[in-house]
């Protein structure tokens, strides 16, 4: 097979990350809630609230782990961002502005491997990645009338350790999660399931 029919898609890969991405879009639109909730949680400490971020930023290391294909996380972010835009978040559209940068960041981890490592040092550079760039926009779009010493750079440094830890390790963890159960066995993560 040459290298270039590889990286196209097929329906099934086109199916199979329009499922996480609607999937992720309805978890979005709860989390948001819960996002909202915990508001006065984290009033000792209001950067501590993004500890929390890293579910939004699931869907891109996911999709990439899946998938396996280029464009395949920035698609999922994207598609569940817009989901949760029009499902009513609070953030209105501007979530699919984000949902794109988010894509972009694990999508450039996943092209940094060149798209043949799947492996948790990917997810976790996937993760960190994404994590920049949800960092980078919120710094520049969301958080410029905060301090800069007490607010915007702990809430960018640990938005990048939520999305490490959440949608890094725990985006490797539910793909071995869900390959062990068969779900994946027409994608090389179902196939390769034995030597994870």
């Amino acid at each position: 097979m040459k290298s270039n029919d590889t990286n196209r898609w097929r329906t099934i890969d086109i199916v199979v990350a329009s499922v996480i991405a609607v999937a992720f879009g309805v978890i979005f639109w709860a989390w948001n809630l819960v996002w909202s909730a915990t508001d006065a949680a984290f009033a000792f400490f209001p950067p501590a609230q993004t500890l929390i971020y890293g579910v939004w930023l699931v869907p891109a290391v996911l999709g990439g782990l899946v998938i396996r294909k280029p464009g395949a996380a920035l698609y999922c972010e994207t598609v569940a961002a817009i989901l949760s835009a029009l499902l009513g978040s609070q953030w209105a559209s501007i979530t699919i502005v984000q949902g794109v940068m988010q894509g972009i960041g694990a999508e450039l981890a996943f092209a940094a491997f060149r798209y043949r490592s799947f492996r948790l040092p990917a997810a976790v550079l996937a993760g960190a990645l994404t994590g920049v760039s949800a960092a980078v926009f919120d710094f520049v779009y969301w958080n410029t009338e905060t301090d800069l010493a007490s607010y915007r750079l702990p809430y960018a440094l640990l938005t990048v350790v939520s999305s490490t830890i959440v949608a890094g390790v725990g985006g490797w963890a539910l793909t071995r999660a869900l390959a062990n159960t068969g779900a994946l066995d027409r994608f090389p993560a179902g196939r390769e399931r034995a030597a994870i």
